[in-house]
């Protein structure tokens, strides 16, 4: 599909409400590129963790600050599974940074100022020269302010949660619902209370529930606005 102009998608909004597969698919039906900045963050607290920075359930924010320098996470198309992968200082941790282990401390370390530059300064470059849909927490209010098309999802907790189950039960992980429950609403509490960046709806982006919709339904109201704005009547 050719659009009109060449533009950039931000799509923000809530733990585990479909962003990125939402993302994934919009990229690859206009052949864009889909940055993952939730897997920056993701990768980044593997780090942490892998580096001792988290001790008695407590992240050292001074440690990992004095280690930024030392975290490199660029992302590597496979074109075997037709999908981008996340890299942390050369080593595929696309698995690894889906754990539990890492989505406990993902939040914390979104917290930190000095990592969110960082993280923000690379997404920036990464959208230069447009052509990118990226999801995340503050891509329409500080990444992208500027956005062409700004998406805000979300749905409830408990919609979210049982979604997030159930990808983990296939996966093979052993979790139980209560605690995929009270992470998605600690991840909830502590994106949208946080000093820096903290995860709100801008004001010119679309708000989309999707508690009732599944993810061609959702996909298919997005491709719809985007379609309206830029496109060349696709349907």
């Amino acid at each position: 599909m050719d659009l009109q102009k060449d533009i950039i998608i931000a799509i923000d909004g809530h733990a585990s409400c479909g962003k990125s597969t939402l993302a994934k698919k919009v990229a690859n039906k206009l052949q864009y590129s889909y940055i993952d900045t939730g897997a920056m963050y993701r990768a980044a607290t593997l780090y942490a963790l892998d580096n001792g920075f988290v001790k008695n359930g407590e992240l050292n924010k001074q440690e990992l600050v004095n280690n930024l320098d030392k975290i490199n996470i660029d992302f590597r198309f496979d074109s075997e599974l037709n999908k981008s992968l996340t890299f942390l200082n050369g080593k595929n941790v696309e698995e690894e940074i889906r754990t539990m282990r890492v989505s406990d401390f993902a939040s914390p370390v979104a917290t930190v100022g000095e990592v969110r530059r960082k993280l923000v300064a690379l997404q920036q470059i990464m959208g230069e020269n447009k052509r990118i849909t990226m999801d995340g927490r503050d891509i329409g209010t500080v990444v992208f302010p500027n956005a062409d098309i700004k998406i805000f999802l979300t749905a409830t907790a408990q919609k979210r949660a049982t979604r997030r189950y159930k990808e983990l039960i296939e996966k093979g992980q052993d979790v139980k619902f209560e605690d995929i429950l009270e992470n998605v609403q600690t991840r909830d509490r502590i994106d949208s209370t946080r000093e820096v960046d903290p995860l709100k709806q801008a004001e010119d982006a679309i708000l989309i529930d999707n508690s009732n919709l599944n993810v061609e339904e959702t996909y298919a109201v997005v491709m719809a606005i985007i379609i309206e704005r830029f496109g060349e009547g696709l349907f």
